[in-house]
């Protein structure tokens, strides 16, 4: 489906990012991995290539506007252009609102939500008309636990950034639209209990791969149709009424 496309993925390297990444180059496209993790990146686009998977790696922080800007250039130098962005870089900060500085607010909105921003701006540089983005966002961005504000907060900005983006580079034919994945196990599954399964009206706790098909789906440009729109992935947590017994 994705033959000779070129996909970036920021934050590439390890969890659901990194099942991400692997489903576009699974599927032909020529996938591009953007973290800071350079060990973890260097790693998976090394074994990806060794099994005929056209990938790179480029160290970065998505969140710092120059050096997007060189990888995204360098990107659309090699490739001629850029068709899929997947804005997925990002980190959890859930602390009580008593201890939050201005440095941690600072922190977690440019590595969240500004990357957005920024990163969108710079791909949409490089994307022909017809060209997709995908914003990871979070349920968190409509509902909460205490000592999530930083959390929320960063995912809200994205949410609304999605449908903002999607109206103006619309001008240029690009979609933009986003996900809000729900509990994502990206460590050991063995650790589940089975009421952590049975607590999700599917029955089970979400996997990386979920939130993939996702983005594929996104993607795709046989759905032009879909545009600023945000999708639930959590198992249908987001829909169950909780009361206490």
């Amino acid at each position: 489906m994705f033959s000779g496309k070129t996909v970036i993925v920021t934050g590439g390297a390890n969890g659901i990012g990194k099942a991400i990444a692997a489903a576009f180059a699974r599927d032909g496209a020529y996938t591009v991995i953007l973290d800071v993790n350079e060990e973890a990146g260097s790693l998976a686009t090394e074994n990806w290539n060794s099994h005929g998977w056209k990938t790179a790696f480029y160290q970065a922080d998505a969140g710092d506007e120059e050096e997007i800007k060189k990888v995204f250039q360098d990107v659309a130098k090699q490739r001629k252009q850029i068709d899929i962005l997947i804005n997925n870089a990002g980190v959890s900060s859930f602390m009580s609102i008593w201890d939050v500085t201005k440095k941690d607010w600072d922190k977690i909105m440019t590595t969240n939500a500004a990357s957005v921003f920024f990163c969108s701006r710079e791909a949409a540089r490089y994307m022909p008309s017809g060209s997709a983005i995908v914003n990871l966002c979070s349920t968190r961005q409509s509902m909460s636990e205490p000592n999530t504000e930083l959390y929320a907060a960063s995912k809200g900005a994205i949410f609304s950034l999605t449908h903002s983006l999607a109206v103006t580079l619309g001008e240029k034919g690009i979609r933009v639209n986003s996900i809000s994945p729900g509990w994502i196990e990206t460590g050991d599954e063995d650790s589940l209990r089975p009421e952590d399964h049975r607590q999700h009206p599917a029955g089970r706790v979400g996997k990386p791969e979920d939130v993939a098909k996702a983005c594929l789906y996104l993607a795709d440009p046989h759905n032009s149709f879909v545009t600023g729109e945000n999708i639930v992935i959590d198992g249908g947590m987001t829909r169950k009424m909780i009361y206490l017994p």
